[in-house]
């Protein structure tokens, strides 16, 4: 197996990391991710980040230490990131829509705890997400669980935002669907710039939300 990745200059890796690129909606994922176990892959990760820490000229002796590289591996696998297995897809149950409820429904304020792709920062904010009810609908904490889901695996805002959008509108089978992602970046206010005030802001929708009227009924539902 071919486990060689391509190597960019240094200047190359701040560029592609500052100019925060998207490659692909699709998070990239080799064919072979889980050709390996949680199990597996926490004791190898934490070898690495042991010797990251090593490098770093930490004493691993330490009491506060020694079990630093486990706690950040298992962290990693079974907590940071569990949204790319998956087998950690949340189902996502709709029901028809009986009670003939036509109207725009909206959950707001539904916590964002992701991280950046590029930096393994953390990204946190809140996700706003509106649709209008036709002949199915779905329960509200589907909704939170999409968001979760998706938001546990490295990654870009605006893919985040686009992998929400994606996964409710086949779930739904409509277009007429919002979604807004409002978040902080570390990798801006930790590091680079270390700007501690600006936050980001991406929306998509379809449908009936192309009309400018009914997206502010949206954003008005916001306030």
């Amino acid at each position: 197996m071919n486990t060689s990745v391509k190597k960019n200059t240094p200047s190359e890796t701040e560029y592609l990391g500052d100019f925060h690129i998207m490659t692909s909606v699709d998070t990239p994922m080799r064919h072979d991710a889980f050709a390996h176990t949680d199990s597996e892959k926490i004791s190898k990760i934490a070898q690495l980040f042991q010797d990251i820490m090593h490098e770093l000229g930490l004493d691993l002796q330490d009491d506060s230490l020694r079990g630093t590289p486990y706690r950040v591996a298992k962290m990693y696998v079974s907590e940071l990131f569990y949204g790319l297995n998956p087998t950690n897809k949340p189902r996502l149950s709709t029901f028809e829509n009986r009670y003939g409820y036509k109207n725009l429904l909206v959950e707001k304020n539904i916590r964002v705890n992701s991280a950046c792709e590029h930096h393994f920062l953390p990204i946190v904010g809140q996700a706003h997400i509106g649709y209008l009810a036709k002949d199915k609908v779905i329960g509200l904490s589907k909704i939170n669980r999409v968001v979760d889901y998706y938001a546990h695996r490295p990654q870009v805002q605006e893919r985040l935002t686009l992998q929400i959008f994606n996964e409710l509108k086949t779930t739904l089978e409509t277009d007429d669907i919002i979604v807004v992602i409002e978040a902080d970046h570390l990798c801006v206010s930790a590091r680079g710039v270390k700007d501690t005030t600006s936050s980001t802001t991406t929306m998509e929708y379809g449908g009936v939300f192309l009309s400018e009227s009914k997206r502010n009924d949206f954003i008005n539902l916001l306030k």
